[in-house]
Order: C-alpha cells, then sequence, then structure tokens
C-alpha cells in the first residue's frame, strides 16, 4: 500500500505521530487546537452578548417590531423581552463555554497519553450535566417565547426535538462510565505491577 505524497514524505516517526490516535502530533492533539481556538471564539461571543445585554439596559427601545416568516403576525419588542432574549443567549453560550472548557482538559490529556485519570470522569459528567441544563432552558425559554412573550410569532417546540439532546447527554454520561471503568482497570494493573 503507497501512502499519500504528504504522508509519504515526512520522517518515519513524525509519520507514526500523524496517524496515531494520541500524544503529541497526534489527531487528539490536532483537535485540542480546533477546541483551543473554538473555546476563544466561544468567549469573544459570549463577550459581545453580554456587552450587548448591558447595552440594551440602557438603549431607548420605541416602534420596534419583529414578524413571523409569513409575515402576517407582527409582535412588538419591548425591552423585558429583548433583555430575556440576550439573558437567554448569554446562558446558552455560557453552557457551551463551559462544555469546551471541559473538552479542552480531557483533550489535554489525550495529548499527554494519559486519558483514564480519574478528573475526565469528573469532566465528562460535568458536560453532561451542563448538556442537560442548556438543553431544558433552551426548551423551556423557547416554551416560554412561544407562549407568553412572543405567541404566533415563534412556534413552540414538542418534546420530540428533546430526543436528540436526551441520548447525547445519555452518551456523555456512558462515556463517562468507560473512562471510570478505565481508570479503575488502570489503578489495578499499577497496584499488581
Amino acid at each position: 500500500m503507497r501512502l499519500p505524497e504528504p504522508l509519504a514524505r515526512l520522517p518515519r516517526p513524525q509519520l507514526i505521530g500523524a496517524v496515531r490516535g494520541m500524544g503529541h502530533g497526534s489527531v487528539a492533539s490536532v483537535l485540542k487546537i480546533a477546541l483551543d481556538a473554538a473555546y476563544v471564539l466561544l468567549a469573544l461571543i459570549t463577550l459581545v452578548a453580554l456587552i450587548a445585554l448591558v447595552v440594551f439596559l440602557f438603549l431607548p427601545v420605541d416602534n420596534w417590531t419583529v414578524s413571523n416568516e409569513e409575515g402576517g403576525v407582527q409582535q412588538a419588542l419591548t425591552r423585558p423581552l429583548i433583555l430575556f432574549g440576550l439573558g437567554v443567549l448569554c446562558a446558552w453560550f455560557g453552557g457551551f463555554l463551559l462544555i469546551l472548557r471541559q473538552l479542552r482538559q480531557i483533550f489535554r490529556t489525550l495529548t499527554l497519553g494519559d486519558p483514564f485519570q480519574p478528573e475526565n470522569v469528573r469532566r465528562l459528567r460535568q458536560i453532561g450535566a451542563t448538556l442537560a441544563i442548556v438543553t431544558a432552558g433552551v426548551w423551556i425559554a423557547q416554551s416560554v417565547v412561544a407562549a407568553r412573550l412572543a405567541p404566533g410569532v415563534l412556534d413552540r417546540q414538542g418534546v420530540g426535538a428533546l430526543l436528540t439532546p436526551i441520548f447525547s447527554v445519555m452518551v456523555v454520561f456512558v462515556l463517562a462510565e468507560v473512562f471510570r471503568e478505565g481508570a479503575r482497570l488502570r489503578r489495578e494493573s499499577e497496584l499488581t505491577i
């Protein structure tokens, strides 16, 4: 089997590092760099949303309206509605900022080649809990906006919209248990040597 041209030119140690899953020069280290960039970008977006929230506390809001996609139903944009929306956005971005922070720490252990640490079990559980809270918060916020703040402008989400996020939360908790078992096996193997 012939290697692709960019990989064929690499010296043998770099080639091994380029295709392995853990350690320096691995896929995990590339993903760690992408997570770092996403974390910085999301932190900036969260900061902008927080600044907008503060600005709209003092900005006069007069004669602003929003309508649904068909243009039939119009809703006045009041200060409470705008502040509620910006507050929900800040909470949503902040939740995912917490998730990215934990993911970055997990990928740091992957880059070091030592993923089965008890701290990673705690981190995965925190990711699952944060994802569950963010999902429930978005669902509740959209229901409140659709029912009370902007009826007819925004459709209510059904329970079916929660199936994929609930499945994702369960997968994260199962991964936490896999990491817990891996940490336990690692601890047992260290004791037998």
